[in-house]
């Protein structure tokens, strides 16, 4: 008998368990949180590479606990199974960790080290997540099945508040803690590293304590081995021998009717669970493209503060925990009152309908949010804007046309990016300038597919052009891009928060460099002869690209700001409804999932299901990583489409179901009690064979 706690009939035992489930929960989760944004703005993949690798990753995480569950049941046990596959996650974190150190070799040594890190930590936790609950439920008696089930309570309730601290924590370790002159990628990485580790010495240190079980084979390999025994003698005997009633009944010359019975059973569930991928390749895409939808977003909550795109995430593990009470003692009960019968499948179907309204609000999101997005120039043309510094309103025709037909401002750009015409790679436009009624000519280079502004300024001859390259992407992380152009005729730096650029006279242009979002009213501005003095800047906002304009009025420098690319406009608090939808879908379809997977099979073949259940959500995130690689579609038009796929597979789910009968697996026993007491002709014995228990009321109930 181990030690319990307090006097109860809990193990001390489960202390350590939990606590190292909570560890490890947060180190995966916080790492995961952090991974798209990573891909993107480390590594300097575009958004469908970004997204496809995120998926392949997860989808490798939930392929490999059937790799765990065969370890431990049939060579090294739970325990070991527990301790070496944690090793080789501690590994994978350190190996992630130490490729986000910019120092550490080129781009290609990050890229190598990331993957590898990935695909370590994708063993790691895929390996352990079918022991340790199991680990957990070994550490009780039997009598003591109430413990045990608080136990499980307690143990996934520790799952939730890891991955909800470590949504909220590792983004603020990424974007406000600056290392190596960025986003600190290796710290944010480091502490779910060192938490892993923790996880690890906690789980060693209760080790004197647990129970430990040995290996008792795996049951998932005795079915394998009885489905292909079935169907290699059917293939050699169904010529010579009668006709059987079903095709696993070809597994009796080796294997119990139980197990073919239990088998068959398992079965129809499995049928079942195959539509359910879609499901997933949906509910999976909180980390990857709804976070990317959350960078093209305003994030700030007043003046107070600012959300991270990659902490929205937590909102799912949030809302779980309200809505798995509300649903259970108020919506379920509510709708029972209405005299609805909610039967599992049916939870799973709304379930499904619910993920796929979430899309819809994403779709309604993204169409809003790009309206804010400068599209790159198609081939064969180029976009151009003009920054009029000219002495008064400014006309321009380029190649003899009215691109721009209204007059430009003195001091002000054109309204917006237009679309100049190549018919090649590249060309020489000229471009007739208007100005204090006069007119200039000047002949500029353009290269398609670039953006370019055009900065009229007076002259000794009269109005002068010069162009210069723009950069029109919206900033991956959602902070602010800045440029400074300097009218003065001596260089400048000027410190931005904790950025500083420089500026050469005369019109010249310096690079965009990202700021955090903020209102600047104190910015520091020093002449290359060093004197100083003080800009305001205002507000630069999440989304936009600036161009800061300096120019010397009254003896002092004065910042006159334009907008480039406009401000993310759509607040954060609209992808609310989005993650209420998703989540109120994964209670609907997953907790009930589950529950329904659990009541329909044995009791030795529920780790069966559970592998197969795992397995759902593993192709899931493979329907992603095929769409984003392969569509190429919209944002708006993609989410538009997971959602319509998913509303034709809940069609297609409840049809199934209508042809499922419920049974009742605690009749099982019973079932084959009384069949072997029985002596019968052959039509008693193929109908034993092929009957299945029903529920507790004798009936089959459909859907």
């Amino acid at each position: 008998m181990g030690k319990k706690i307090c006097g109860t009939n809990f193990p001390l035992s489960i202390c350590f368990i939990v606590v190292n489930e909570f560890c490890e929960r947060f180190s995966y989760y916080g790492m995961k949180a952090l991974l798209t944004l990573y891909f993107v703005n480390y590594l300097h993949w575009d958004k469908d590479l970004s997204t496809a690798i995120y998926h392949a990753f997860s989808g490798l995480c939930y392929f490999t606990p059937i790799l765990g569950a065969l370890i431990a049941d049939s060579w090294l046990g739970k325990f070991k199974t527990i301790i070496y596959l944690s090793i080789v996650y501690v590994i994978g974190h350190v190996v992630k960790s130490v490729g986000a150190i910019p120092t550490v070799g080129g781009r290609d040594v990050h890229i190598a080290l990331s993957m590898l890190g990935l695909i370590l930590i994708a063993f790691g936790t895929g390996g352990i997540k079918p022991c340790v609950a199991a680990f957990g439920g070994d550490q009780f008696e039997d009598e003591h099945v109430r413990e045990r089930q608080k136990f499980f309570s307690i143990f996934y309730m520790s799952i939730n508040a890891g991955s909800l601290l470590s949504t909220i924590i590792t983004p603020i370790l990424r974007g406000d803690v600056q290392c190596f002159g960025g986003d600190c990628y290796a710290l944010a990485f480091g502490v779910p590293a060192a938490l892993m580790v923790v996880s690890l010495v906690v789980f060693i240190a209760g080790s004197g304590m647990y129970k430990k079980n040995p290996p008792q084979g795996n049951i998932l390999l005795e079915v394998c081995n009885c489905i292909g025994f079935a169907l290699k003698n059917r293939w050699y005997r169904w010529k010579h021998e009668p006709r059987r009633t079903h095709w696993l009944d070809w597994a009796e010359e080796k294997y119990s009717k139980r197990l073919i019975q239990e088998i068959k059973m398992v079965l129809r569930v499995l049928v079942l669970y195959i539509p359910l991928p879609m499901f997933w390749a949906l509910f999976d895409q909180q980390g990857s493209r709804w976070t990317l939808q959350a960078t093209r977003m305003n994030l700030a909550f007043g003046d107070a503060f600012s959300i991270k795109p990659d902490q929205m995430q937590m909102l799912n593990a949030l809302l779980i925990l309200v809505f798995v009470p509300i649903f259970d003692l108020v919506i379920y009960p509510l709708v029972s009152l209405c005299r609805i019968k909610i039967m599992p499948l049916r939870k799973m179907a709304a379930g499904m309908i619910f993920a796929a309204l979430a899309f819809g609000a994403a779709t309604l999101v993204e169409i809003n949010v790009v309206k804010t997005v400068v599209d790159p120039a198609p081939a064969k043309n180029s976009l151009l804007q003009v920054v009029n510094l000219a002495g008064g309103d400014a006309s321009v025709k380029v190649l003899g046309t009215n691109l721009f037909p209204e007059p430009i401002p003195h001091f002000q750009d054109s309204p917006t990016y237009e679309t100049l015409p190549l018919e090649g790679p590249a060309k020489y436009a000229y471009i007739t300038v208007t100005s204090l009624g006069a007119d200039t000519e000047c002949n500029q280079r353009f290269e398609e597919e670039e953006a370019y502004s055009l900065i009229l300024f007076p002259g000794p001859a009269g109005t002068q052009c010069k162009l210069v390259e723009d950069y029109i992407m919206k900033n991956e992380d959602g902070n602010p891009l800045v440029r400074f152009l300097n009218t003065l005729p001596e260089d400048l730096n000027i410190t931005v928060g904790t950025e500083l650029f420089n500026v050469s006279s005369e019109y010249s242009v310096s690079l965009n460099q990202t700021v955090s979002r903020g209102a600047y009213s104190d910015v520091t501005c020093c002449l290359k002869s060093g004197e100083c003095s003080k800009l305001d800047l205002g507000l630069l906002d999440f989304g936009a690209i600036y161009t800061i304009i300096l120019k010397e009025e009254s003896g002092k420098i004065v910042a006159h700001k334009t907008e480039d690319v406009k401000a993310n406009n759509v607040h954060i608090a609209w992808q609310i409804p989005q993650y209420a939808l998703i989540t109120a879908g994964e209670v609907m379809f997953s907790i009930t999932g589950l529950e329904f997977s659990y009541s329909q099979a044995p009791a030795n073949m529920k780790s069966v299901l559970q592998a197969g259940w795992l397995l759902t959500v593993a192709f899931g995130n493979v329907i992603v990583l095929i769409v984003a690689e392969g569509a190429g579609l919209d944002q708006w038009k993609e989410f538009l489409l997971f959602a319509g796929l998913l509303l034709g597979v809940c069609i297609i789910f409840s049809i199934m179901t209508c042809f499922y009968t419920y049974v009742d697996p605690e009749q099982l026993e019973k079932f084959y009690l009384e069949d072997s007491g029985k002596e019968g002709d052959d039509d008693d014995k193929k109908k034993k064979n092929n009957d299945v228990p029903l529920n507790k009321t004798g009936k089959g109930t459909r859907l």
